[in-house]
């Protein structure tokens, strides 16, 4: 369990969301194209006011309560249906759409329309005229809940619906207007010259519409019964302005750990000048070395605050005004140098700060880690002037304003990278340092022979026996924004890489005498061809590994 008095920010209680439905009305426009039914909100509204939106609102009692007089599908659960039967009942009194049929099947029409009042029961009415609602034609697509930081928040369904024949949409000219068929595309192309305003939740709902070439197609792919996504966006700020995130983008998990309750204070944008706070015992600094094998640039960490002295994790390169910034973001106070492995966007840049170090009059900080091993390169050499032990711990303690403190890293010998690799777990804080073992944005690159799969991958369920043991939710790699959801990163990071190895059995089955460059080809189609060169190490490494484990060479 995380301190939480090592968090940056006070607590805050986010509003409890109420519960809504929202109907994605569809048809295939003039051209065959998917277009979506979007109508105006009210300037006045308490939501969103002035936006393009869905039509839809709450789930009230009366919804729940109407079961009877709708149709539904086996898979409907009877929260299903009411949410289905809450977003009929809207589009009918926002836009007098009436999602409903005659016994014999036959679509409610503009006379049924009209006999019925958009402010009046609206079970009773439709029950009166002898209609039945067809929740069964209403599918699940997506589920919003909307963002921490919001005073008023709504827990929605996104569900669509092919647009009943024979209507037209008229807007109750009190919560919403002008409503307008919109291809998906065309509505964000309007967004982004400032002429059709859109939330968050719609316009990222609109840009996976925009992937669906018309109806059929996005019906059949909600026919699974299952949403295509599940979002709570976070917000953080880049260059001072609002950006949100969902689940699968790299800065998720870092809003989440940094402000766990959606203040949004947290920047995201990458620099270089300063340190960044994580936690208050926890800070950022990332080396000017962006590119293709260090994305951002290669994150160095610093580890305690001033009354217990700093734990330098990677100093990168030997960047002296990175690792100036370094040592006076530390206040001068480093205690330990540790280099998680002997690559030169890691170690090279230790003795240089612990120079610094003594030249400003304090005590050498020890250099720690694994030696490189013989399989290392030339420009991988690293011999640490103490070796650290698997399952080490590395103290700071000190007296702070709130009594004694103390902060441990414990060692994890973790090979597959490097053989030297290691990670560190802060124990009272629950982090994991994954160094190159886990990437945000990229996948590591496994380069035989320092490198090896087969202990790649078994380091990979050892940090996840880790993270259960511990209760480890964040991990804080040497490139990339923080990851969330660590037990589930390390499950997606091990399934990926043996589908990978399920394509470079392929290859090699399809191509039995192929090069090395012609199963990448094959096993890497996905990949640019600019990235193959590096692919390949990997891929040299899957080799070695499928061979190993054929019959005879265990």
């Amino acid at each position: 369990m995380a301190r939480t008095n090592q968090y940056l920010h006070p607590a805050r209680q986010p509003a409890r969301p109420l519960e809504a439905a929202t109907v994605l009305l569809l048809r295939d426009g003039a051209d065959g194209a998917l277009e979506v039914l979007m109508t105006r909100r009210s300037a006045q509204a308490s939501f969103a006011p002035g936006a393009y939106v869905f039509p839809g609102g709450g789930i009230d009692a009366q919804d729940s309560a109407a079961h009877a007089l709708a149709d539904c599908r086996p898979a409907q659960g009877e929260r299903q249906l009411t949410e289905a039967i809450a977003a009929i009942r809207e589009s009918f009194e926002e836009l007098g759409i009436l999602l409903a049929r005659h016994a014999d099947g036959r679509w409610a029409d503009a006379a049924d329309i009209a006999a019925l009042d958009r402010r009046g029961p609206f079970a009773a009415q439709v029950a009166a005229r002898g209609l039945r609602l067809a929740a069964d034609a209403v599918y699940l697509l997506a589920h919003w809940t909307a963002d921490r930081d919001l005073p008023k928040r709504f827990a929605v369904p996104f569900l669509v619906a092919r647009m009943p024949p024979g209507q037209e949409p008229v807007a109750d000219e009190a919560e919403q207007f002008e409503p307008v068929w919109v291809r998906p595309a065309d509505a964000l192309a309007r967004h982004a010259a400032g002429q059709f305003f859109m939330i968050y939740p719609t316009i990222r709902t609109l840009e996976r519409l925009a992937a669906y070439a018309d109806t059929a197609a996005l019906l059949a792919a909600v026919a699974g019964e299952a949403p295509l996504w599940v979002s709570c966006p976070r917000a953080g700020l880049r260059h001072g302005k609002e950006s949100r995130h969902m689940e699968h983008e790299p800065e998720f998990g870092e809003l989440a750990m940094v402000c766990p309750d959606g203040q949004i204070v947290h920047p995201l944008e990458w620099q270089n000048e300063r340190p960044v706070a994580l936690r208050k015992n926890l800070q950022r600094l990332t080396a000017p070395n962006p590119g293709v094998m260090t994305g951002p640039g290669t994150n160095s960490y610093l580890v305690g605050d001033p009354a217990t002295g700093y734990i330098a994790i990677d100093p990168g390169p030997e960047d002296l005004e990175h690792l100036q910034r370094l040592w006076r973001a530390a206040g001068g106070d480093i205690r330990m140098i540790v280099c998680t492995h002997s690559h030169a966007d890691h170690s090279p840049g230790a003795w240089p700060l612990q120079q610094l170090c003594v030249q400003a009059g304090r005590a050498a900080p020890p250099i720690l880690g694994l030696p490189s091993a013989p399989t290392a390169r030339a420009a991988a050499q690293f011999t640490p002037e103490r070796v650290l032990q698997d399952g080490e711990l590395l103290t700071l303690s000190g007296k702070g304003l709130e009594g004694e403190i103390t902060h441990t890293l414990q060692v994890v010998h973790t090979p597959g990278h490097a053989a030297n690799h290691l990670c560190l777990l802060l124990i009272e804080d629950a982090l994991l340092f994954s160094g190159d073992h886990i990437l945000n944005g990229s996948t590591t690159v496994i380069d035989p022979p320092d490198g090896n799969m087969a202990d790649y991958l078994d380091s990979l369920d050892r940090l996840d026996a880790l993270c259960a043991a511990h209760g480890v939710e964040f991990i804080l790699p040497a490139h990339g924004y923080v990851l969330g959801t660590a037990r589930a990163t390390i499950a997606q990071l091990k399934a990926h890489r043996l589908a990978r190895e399920a394509k470079v059995i392929a290859a090699m089955q399809a191509l039995p005498e192929g090069t090395l460059e012609q199963w990448v080809e094959h096993a890497y189609a996905d990949v640019p061809p600019r990235l193959w060169p590096v692919a390949q190490r990997s891929l040299l490494a899957h080799v070695e590994r499928i061979r190993m484990l054929e019959p005879g060479n265990d």
